[in-house]
């Protein structure tokens, strides 16, 4: 069931959701060649906390750390260790923060040191597909109008589109209906209507 936010729970959702965003704004400078993801995911965790919130992912569903750290061919849900990273590589940081009821959810991929062509290529593609789906969404659109902009945009440019992860509502929970497919068809699936919170999480492959 899609739970519909009235205008209140909306602005303290959005709370959570800024400061979400000042972790990713807070650890960049620390993203860099050497270190470890471990010790990304240990100032994310102290920051968050400091801030009067809770790391969502920390013992969701037994998932050991307070962030995702995926790196290069990881898709999602990387979880921290004492890998190093190396110059060339990217690294995605999945943020969930739990403040004042609410969680708020977002992301950032990052390049470590210099990064490839290549790799800029499908990241700036997969920043495009989340920018021109955000465009889309507004009360009457269509669930299907989401994937089939971000399938679009990831097909012509030659990539794949992941389809075994999507977005999510959220809310008072981490994850809630409805499911935001990153590929489909203009003017199909579910209707769009004010108050409803979701999340876009485009996810893009060089190959299969």
């Amino acid at each position: 069931m899609i739970q519909i936010k009235t205008d209140d729970e909306v602005g303290i959702m959005r709370e959570s959701a800024k400061l979400a965003a000042e972790v990713l704004l807070m650890i960049e400078p620390y993203v860099k060649p050497g270190v470890t993801t471990n010790r990304l995911n240990d100032l994310c965790h102290d920051f968050i906390v400091s801030n009067g919130a809770i790391p969502s992912p920390l013992n969701y569903r037994g998932f050991p750390k307070s962030i995702c750290s995926s790196i290069n061919e990881e898709i999602c849900h990387g979880i921290p260790s004492e890998r190093k990273l190396r110059n060339g590589d990217i690294i995605n940081l999945d943020i969930t923060t739990y403040l004042n009821g609410f969680h708020g959810d977002t992301s950032k991929t990052f390049f470590v040191g210099s990064p490839r062509k290549k790799t800029s290529r499908l990241v700036e593609t997969c920043r495009e597909s989340l920018r021109s789906a955000i465009e889309v969404v507004r009360p009457g659109a269509r669930l299907g109008d989401i994937g089939a902009t971000i399938k679009n945009i990831a097909e012509e440019s030659g990539y794949s589109i992941v389809r075994e992860f999507c977005g999510h509502g959220i809310g008072r929970n981490f994850h809630e209906d409805p499911q935001i497919l990153h590929f489909g068809n203009f003017g199909e699936g579910i209707e769009i209507k004010k108050g409803m919170v979701f999340t876009i999480e485009p996810m893009l492959n060089e190959g299969k």
